[in-house]
């Protein structure tokens, strides 16, 4: 497993313009980008064995990186009009 397909631009292709800008314009954004990529690829060491951790480590990583996919994913959903 590499990070190919859980990267933010791969997970929201709708939203590559707004990734870019946040990226560019919003700290806290940056770190949380930063924070979930950091997450894929410690994930995906363990996945592949280079890097050694327990099941439950495993798990509390992708319940992290899901937390921070829906944070993300709201700080780039459209705003909506009542």
């Amino acid at each position: 497993m590499s990070e190919h397909g859980h990267d933010l631009h791969s997970l929201f292709p709708h939203a590559t313009d707004r990734l870019h800008h946040l990226k560019l314009t919003d700290a806290h954004f940056r770190n949380l980008a930063d924070r979930y990529h950091d997450l894929v690829s410690e994930i995906s060491r363990i996945i592949e064995g280079l890097s050694a951790a327990s099941d439950a480590r495993l798990e509390d990583l992708k319940k992290q990186r899901l937390a921070l996919l829906d944070t993300i994913g709201a700080m780039i959903a459209p705003e909506r009009t009542a």
